[in-house]
């Protein structure tokens, strides 16, 4: 019998913690959520400004892990970045505003292929984790980027323009109402990579409160990561 989908739903998935140890010796912990079935990707999750809140449980994640597993056949992982604390526990190391956490995206990019053997993997960052993708994320095994509410914080148009060689696909759900980068001003950034595609979001928020918000970035990922246009169901 379904239900409708609600903030608080938790349906069936494989969890398993982890530690993670990068190149410069931090300990990073995390959670893969995977589905009881065959697997149809997965996507590695690099969530928002620690030092303002974000976590591994930030909650466009924490539903996509609750989520996707069973509704879609996606595997999320999902980890702290170092100096950062969440339910799940600490990470080790301190928070760098974006440089050496490239020793954290290389790390656990490493664990998605070499240990968990994913394929299909996408790379979502959002907001600070955009940035981290966009700088950090280069291992040539994942499939693109999916950015949500990309601030342009730290990334400079120097390493957008990297992207230019790179051609992997990357997507950008840019929110109406974000705080930091509206639609038109993330065209205007994303110019000098013309192959960025801008998905503008009628609206959302920087932080995408509210379900329709969640529902249409989960749909959006999934779309994304199987290929398929897909709106997830309400009710499951």
């Amino acid at each position: 019998m379904s239900e409708t989908v609600r903030p608080s739903s938790v349906f069936a998935a494989t969890r398993t913690q982890f530690h993670v140890t990068t190149e410069d010796g931090v300990d990073l912990i995390g959670e893969v959520a995977a589905p009881l079935g065959a697997s149809n990707g997965g996507i590695l999750c690099l969530h928002p400004l620690p030092t303002a809140g974000g976590m591994m449980d930030s909650h466009v994640y924490k539903k996509a892990a609750n989520r996707l597993p069973a509704m879609a056949g996606i595997t999320v992982v999902r980890f702290n970045t170092r100096g950062t604390t969440s339910e799940a526990g600490s990470s080790t190391g301190e928070f760098d505003n974006g440089k050496s956490e490239r020793f954290d995206v290389e790390a656990m990019l490493r664990y998605c292929f070499d240990t968990l053997k994913l394929e299909n993997v996408w790379v979502t960052g959002w907001s600070f984790g955009t940035d981290l993708a966009l700088q950090h994320a280069k291992d040539p095994r994942h499939k693109g980027l999916i950015l949500l509410s990309p601030p342009l914080r730290t990334t400079t148009d120097e390493q957008l323009k990297y992207w230019n060689t790179d051609l992997r696909p990357i997507t950008a759900l840019v929110p109406e109402l974000d705080d930091y980068l509206k639609p038109d001003e993330a065209r205007v950034r994303f110019a000098v990579t013309p192959s960025i595609k801008i998905i503008a979001v009628d609206e959302a928020k920087h932080l995408w409160v509210g379900e329709p918000a969640v529902h249409r970035v989960l749909s959006e990922i999934v779309s994304i990561v199987t290929g398929v246009a897909t709106t997830l169901p309400t009710e499951f």
